[in-house]
């Protein structure tokens, strides 16, 4: 296991490198993604639509962030902690077809689709802690702009600028090693060797 200090948006060799179990701070651009914001991004794919924003390399963050509008104008984020990824997990191999990103951050698990799509488009996931919406927040230095508004606040595309966000733990590589197949498999055996004790 080991620590990582990278810049987003981030290039093929910067996650090419990452093991499962490594620990990953991140510094530079990221973007908050959830359900409906994952639709739309693939439904432009589908019909050729450019987008309002650039993805190669980029992070997209599974996170529906608390916004409110500043007192001097823009933005101002007080939380945004991590959403479940596993609701994404249908939009997301079609989400990394389309477009150049790198790394998805969020929490729980992802299956094995979405672990051979990183595979195939050299991109990995992290895991954020849940719970963690404060901290995640705190790690924001500021908003530097939003698409989809009309999505409603949590569900629109922010684009965030971050110092050292973190730690994330990579859970999936871009090597097709998932930290969650690794669980099953441990489990199974336990259970198996349990089961076999109890006969």
């Amino acid at each position: 296991m080991a620590t990582f200090k990278l810049a987003a948006p981030l290039k093929k060799a910067d996650v090419q490198r990452l093991r499962v179990k490594d620990t990953v701070y991140l510094s530079g651009v990221i973007f908050t993604a959830r359900d409906r914001a994952h639709l739309r991004l693939v439904e432009y794919a589908q019909k050729g639509r450019g987008l309002p924003v650039n993805l190669e390399g980029a992070v997209i963050y599974h996170s529906g962030p608390l916004v409110r509008r500043g007192k001097k104008g823009g933005w101002e984020l007080l939380a945004a902690g991590p959403t479940t990824s596993s609701r994404l997990e249908a939009l997301t191999p079609p989400l990394l077809e389309a477009y150049g990103v790198r790394m998805l951050v969020g929490k729980g698990g992802m299956g094995r689709e979405v672990a051979e799509a990183l595979k195939r488009r050299g991109a990995v996931y992290c895991h954020f802690t849940g719970g963690a919406a404060v901290l995640a927040a705190e790690r924001v230095q500021r908003v530097e702009g939003v698409k989809w508004l009309d999505l409603g606040i949590p569900e629109a595309l922010w684009k965030l600028r971050v110092e050292n966000f973190g730690p994330l733990t990579v859970t999936i590589d871009a090597h097709g090693n998932s930290l969650y197949e690794e669980l099953k498999l441990k489990a199974r055996v336990a259970l198996e060797k349990l089961s076999s004790q109890l006969l």
